[in-house]
């Protein structure tokens, strides 16, 4: 294994990682997700427990004041004196359940987002290895495991005795107080514990977290060989996608030079810009765009055209914006409607000019 990681000297692609991240192989900080258990545990002490513990003491109380009062001669009895118990003790721990499920949520989205990873929990007897457990335990990763859980120990054990030892007076007056003060009490060296092991965490997380991405860039490394073959696919893939697009205008180009012969105009520039429209009185609407195209397609539009007779109508201007504001096979835009029927008029009194010429030639 450290010949395999001692090969893998080159970092990893983007690909590589964004393949990483479908298989749902991503950097999780579990210290960043015991920060936030631990921030919740902070956030109910302060915010839920004080009166969900009051609402629990005032829907038991009429049990404690009363015990004779409460007959278990059968099962229905004891069904009738645990339903409200578990009702109480249900809506004093729901809130809290809550809070910490929705934290250490946020904890999980927060490092990596949403993934979606089924892969991840379908069993792999791979993952059963003797030799593969004995490199986790005894290796780089067993032992940064040990040193931060050995921190953690230190921090919790060092900062209890820390409040205990600042409160080793009042602790010891306790029992002079009033019995009803001791949950408050309570909870408030509770809340001073858990901050106190909060701040530490907090130290503990963010160092984890830069941990925890740095191996995992270093276990996505890639080898030499890996790489060239990432690279030979990707080029591989960028010329089969650039075929495809050449296809795909070539089939676009011969279908357009098809539709030519079926328009009744072409207006060119004259040889930089050539765009073929149909327009028939008769079938409504306004002119469609048949074809269009610059350079060698535009010379080849006009050679079609010529070839069949179709008026070709030089217009530097608007043969420019036709083709750059139009789509083939849609009709044209209405701000060209007036310069196109200027055309069209213009035709139409040159046919009906040749008619009347060719009526004087015949009688």
């Amino acid at each position: 294994m450290s010949e395999d990681h001692d090969s893998k000297t080159e970092e990893a692609t983007e690909k590589k990682l964004l393949d990483a991240k479908e298989r749902g192989d991503v950097p999780h900080s579990r210290e960043a997700t015991l920060l936030a258990a631990l921030a919740a545990m902070l956030v109910s002490l302060v915010y839920l427990v004080p009166p969900g513990a009051r609402n629990l003491g005032e829907a038991l109380s009429h049990l404690l004041d009363d015990p004779s009062g409460w007959r278990i001669a059968t099962a229905r009895d004891l069904l009738l004196l645990i339903s409200p118990i578990f009702l109480a003790v249900a809506k004093f721990l729901a809130p809290i359940l809550a809070v910490v499920s929705s934290f250490g949520v946020a904890a999980a989205i927060a490092q990596n987002g949403v993934q979606l990873a089924p892969d991840r929990i379908m069993p792999d007897l791979s993952r059963i290895s003797l030799t593969g457990g004995i490199a986790r335990v005894f290796g780089v990763s067993g032992l940064v495991n040990f040193l931060k859980n050995s921190a953690k120990f230190f921090t919790v054990v060092g900062f209890t005795v820390g409040v205990f030892s600042a409160q080793k007076g009042e602790l010891v007056s306790a029992m002079l107080f009033d019995p009803g003060s001791i949950a408050d009490r309570t909870s408030a060296l509770a809340v001073r514990l858990i901050s106190g092991a909060l701040v530490a965490m907090l130290i503990i997380a963010g160092a984890d977290l830069v941990w925890v991405r740095i191996r995992w860039r270093r276990d996505q490394r890639m080898t030499r060989q890996e790489l060239k073959e990432e690279i030979r696919q990707s080029e591989g893939d960028m010329l089969l996608k650039s075929r495809l697009r050449s296809l795909r205008l070539q089939r676009s180009r011969k279908r357009m030079l098809n539709a030519v012969p079926r328009a009744t105009m072409v207006i060119a520039n004259p040889t930089h810009y050539a765009v073929a429209l149909r327009y028939v009185r008769g079938e409504g609407g306004a002119p469609i765009v048949l074809a269009k195209g610059m350079n060698l397609i535009a010379l080849k539009i006009r050679e079609v055209a010529e070839a069949h007779s179709i008026p070709v109508i030089e217009n530097r201007v608007l043969a420019r914006s036709l083709y750059e504001a139009t789509v083939v096979d849609h009709p044209i835009p209405p701000e060209f409607y007036r310069a196109v029927a200027e055309i069209v008029h213009l035709l139409q009194e040159k046919q009906n000019s040749w008619l009347i010429a060719r009526q004087r030639a015949t009688s």
